[in-house]
């Protein structure tokens, strides 16, 4: 099972990686391509946009089918097709097919390992692993910022996209072969419950609240918009914007670490949560109250804003400890659905505000009405969560 668990989370890298990879492309497929940001941020949409519409197939499907074959299958397909995808593509339309596909290819890697987790360990150190799993994966924002441009710059970016084709096709094998599903509830026994038993668990509706809001900015600022805010307000070139991002990633690593054990030394799966956002609400409102506080100084507060945010393994912890074992798969699934469902509803509705605001010619007054797109809704997920209920350690 071991063995099983490293190839998805080699899986998950993969999935990180792909979710953030465009900030760091922005200029190349920008110059070569002839596309703008607003046609990345559609990208970068689509891409959360078909990974969460799998969730509801991807619930079932692990339920009912099993992680390994639900996993291997999809990152095959979808993953490496979409990639192979990318690196032909001439234009943005070919960007957004090859953008769901590994969208609807990513979108079973994390909930698998969750749901071997919910099943096989004790759900008093279900949220450390979930941190850790994020933690892990989100080496994959590491490798898609500075390492990722060095890459580019020695092989070019339709040669490292075709790379990447046969690493994600390698690693499906691998999850095929080597991950062991975890028995059977009630032997061959067929699963019983559906998605509406999930819905009807009310202690479930404020966590998605804030589920629906609370990854969104640092994954897509991340994501996309890093890549266009320093090289428009700071006229960042490909190497330097890979360092910001390479920062944030970073943090955000040591943030997934640092949150996910929380529950277990509070003994509250509730006010760690609510700490951290709380602080991520500080960071990002000082960049939207001052974008141009200095290139290193944004590049903190963005670390800051990612490090403290990175709070997807304790909202999830906290929606599991209400989850009966033979609702696991679709009831995590569901509220992953949020989290990545909201980060592409919020991308969208940042493209308008972008193109919008930057009418003016003034980057810092446009990126200041982007971060607030990301602000307002976080700051409202948060006070609705207070009023959720703690299912302590």
């Amino acid at each position: 099972m071991k063995v099983g668990l490293v190839c998805l989370a080699l899986a998950y890298v993969l999935s990180q990686f792909y979710r953030v990879f465009l900030a760091v492309l922005t200029p190349t497929l920008i110059k070569d391509l002839g596309i703008t940001p607003g046609d990345l941020a559609i990208s970068s949409g689509l891409w959360f946009m078909a990974f969460a519409l799998m969730q509801f197939p991807v619930g079932w499907a692990l339920d009912h089918i099993g992680p390994r074959r639900t996993a291997a299958w999809l990152m095959g397909v979808g993953g490496a097709g979409g990639a192979l995808v990318f690196a032909l593509a001439q234009g943005p339309m070919a960007l957004h097919l090859s953008m769901v596909l590994i969208g609807m290819g990513c979108s079973p890697t994390l909930m698998a390992s969750y749901y071997i987790f919910a099943r096989i360990y004790s759900p008093k150190v279900f949220g450390t692993l979930a941190g850790a799993t994020v933690g892990v994966g989100s080496l994959g924002n590491i490798l898609g910022a500075t390492p990722l441009a060095w890459l580019i710059g020695a092989v070019g970016w339709r040669e490292t996209l075709a790379g990447l084709a046969g690493v994600t096709l390698i690693v499906s094998i691998l999850i095929y072969l080597l991950v062991r599903d975890p028995d059977r509830l009630g032997g061959e026994r067929r699963v019983e419950g559906s998605l509406l038993d999930v819905i009807g668990i009310r202690a479930l509706w404020p966590i998605m609240a804030l589920m629906l809001v609370a990854y969104a900015p640092a994954a897509v600022i991340r994501g996309l918009w890093a890549g266009p805010f320093f090289s428009d307000v700071y006229g960042a070139d490909t190497l330097k914007i890979g360092t910001a991002t390479l920062v944030m990633g970073l943090a955000m690593v040591v943030g997934n670490f640092a949150m996910g054990p929380l529950d277990r030394l509070t003994g509250s799966r509730k006010w760690g949560v609510v700490a951290g956002v709380f602080l991520s609400v500080i960071c990002l409102a000082v960049l939207v109250l001052w974008p141009d506080i200095g290139q290193w100084s944004a590049i903190w507060f963005l670390a800051g804003h990612g490090m403290f945010g990175a709070t997807f393994g304790g909202i999830m912890s906290h929606g599991r400890s209400f989850l009966p074992p033979h609702l696991i798969g679709r009831g995590v699934s569901f509220i992953n659905m949020f989290a990545i469902g909201g980060a592409g509803i919020l991308q969208f509705a940042s493209r308008p505000v972008y193109r919008i605001a930057s009418e003016a010619g003034d980057p810092v007054h446009t990126f200041r009405m982007v971060f607030l797109t990301f602000l307002v809704p976080l700051c409202i997920g948060l006070v609705i969560y207070l009023f959720s209920r703690d299912n302590r350690v």
